[in-house]
């Protein structure tokens, strides 16, 4: 059976041969080092990740911690407010305090 990955609600096949897997993903995060030459991108390093993610386990735990913090983030509903801010502060009368 070959193997998928999923990401963003769709599944990816992926080719049946561990070593060609393997040497794939190494070929995406190698080539995503260099994503400041043109065709090249920086997106080929996450893409590289998620195809190792398949074989190597520490990979694959990076991946699911990744996958844990998003959806208890996107619970908390903490995605429409951006990391620190402070919300103004009220007064007894419920205005607020400048």
């Amino acid at each position: 059976m070959a193997a998928k990955v999923r990401f963003a609600n769709r599944y990816f096949h992926l080719p049946q041969s561990k070593p060609i897997r393997i040497g794939l993903g190494i070929l995406l995060v190698a080539c995503g080092l260099l994503g400041f030459l043109p065709v090249l991108g920086f997106w080929m390093i996450p893409l590289g990740l998620l195809v190792l993610s398949v074989d190597i386990p520490i990979v694959r735990r990076w991946r699911r911690k990744l996958a844990v913090w998003w959806h208890r983030r996107k619970e908390n509903g903490d995605a429409s407010e951006p990391a620190g801010t402070i919300a103004p502060a009220n007064d007894s009368a419920g205005t607020k305090v400048e």
